[in-house]
């Protein structure tokens, strides 16, 4: 275990700024052993840590090279040249990583870190949905399995799912796995039928519209949801979008007063960009980004522990579907 050394707060003086006012003081000093002792085994090993948004801050700002949302970070892999991916965030997010770099060795600090969206469908429930619908392209949320990805024809994120959709050329197409994203695409794409599946973020999923019209009335906020929430909290939005997408509303809109709409870490995080923006509760604690912790970062690259690893066929098939998706993401940008 890492000790305290009297130097550590000189030597991080800018975390520590950071991170004083989204913490309490003593558990900035807790984590500057393990900021510091990750920072030289990450140097030795050749190791890039990338970390989603949803990473508590001493995480997202402390140890972390690439940080941002799920389209971000495989963005970053695609063109990482590092020895070593750690993927802090969650077991999808680090077979993506390695679909995406294959040559590289990808951890993950916790192997139990899953995603309720990745475990409501299989394979099997792709290959079926395309039986029942012969002939229609499938575009698949980022949050689901590599096995799921390699069925499909395209990925998505939250960011670009509507891109995506369209891009497909199609009458008809089937989205997965989240419902209440796919509605909230279908809303945007008329002229395409999508076939939607039941699957849902058990961290979006329980916000309710009460608890928004609550931090609206209450605090006089102004509401800012993620697409994964029930239709009837984005309704009540004033904004409805992606992690990143919610960074570039608030950049814009300045409110005085804001509810984030989703994981609690992206709140503590864009409260760095934002000091002027008070941010209000309600959010939600993901318990499978939560499991990844500065202890076992430092114990993924001291003992290069939870390899992810993807089979062959999977990952080929797979990586055409992500590659479509970054493909698209292109195309847009010219």
């Amino acid at each position: 275990m890492p000790y305290w050394h009297p130097d550590l707060e000189t030597r991080h003086a800018a975390l520590v700024e950071t991170l004083t006012p989204l913490m309490p003081c003593i558990e900035v000093t807790t984590h500057l052993p393990w900021v510091d002792a990750i920072a030289r085994l990450k140097k030795s090993r050749g190791a890039v840590i990338m970390a989603h948004s949803y990473q508590s801050p001493e995480i997202f700002h402390g140890v972390a090279d690439v940080t941002g949302d799920s389209l971000a970070l495989a963005q970053a892999a695609a063109t990482c040249d590092a020895d070593t991916i750690v993927l802090c965030g969650v077991h999808f997010m680090a077979e993506t990583a390695k679909i995406l770099a294959p040559h590289r060795t990808v951890l993950i600090p916790d192997q139990e870190a899953g995603c309720s969206l990745a475990a409501s469908i299989t394979a099997d429930d792709v290959r079926a949905l395309r039986a029942r619908h012969p002939g229609a392209p499938v575009v698949t949320y980022v949050n689901t399995s590599a096995a799921v990805k390699a069925e499909s024809d395209a990925c998505c994120t939250s960011a670009n799912a509507v891109q995506v959709v369209r891009a497909m050329g199609a009458d008809k197409v089937i989205f997965l796995p989240d419902r209440f994203l796919g509605a909230h695409v279908a809303s945007q794409v008329d002229d395409v039928e999508l076939v939607l599946w039941d699957g849902r973020c058990e961290v979006h999923e329980t916000f309710t519209v009460q608890q928004a019209r609550h931090a609206r009335e209450r605090f006089d906020a102004a509401l800012v949801a993620h697409p994964e929430c029930p239709p009837d909290v984005q309704a009540e939005a004033d904004f409805v979008g992606s992690t990143t997408a919610m960074g570039a509303w608030l950049e814009k809109a300045r409110p005085q007063r804001v509810a984030l709409i989703t994981e609690c870490s992206m709140a503590d995080n864009l409260r760095v960009r934002f000091p002027d923006v008070e941010f209000i509760k309600p959010c939600n604690l993901c318990p499978h980004m939560k499991r990844i912790t500065l202890p076992n970062i430092h114990a993924c690259l001291k003992e290069l522990r939870h390899e992810v690893t993807v089979p062959p066929d999977v990952a080929a098939r797979a990586r055409r579907a992500l590659q479509r998706m970054l493909d698209i993401g292109r195309a847009e940008r010219v």
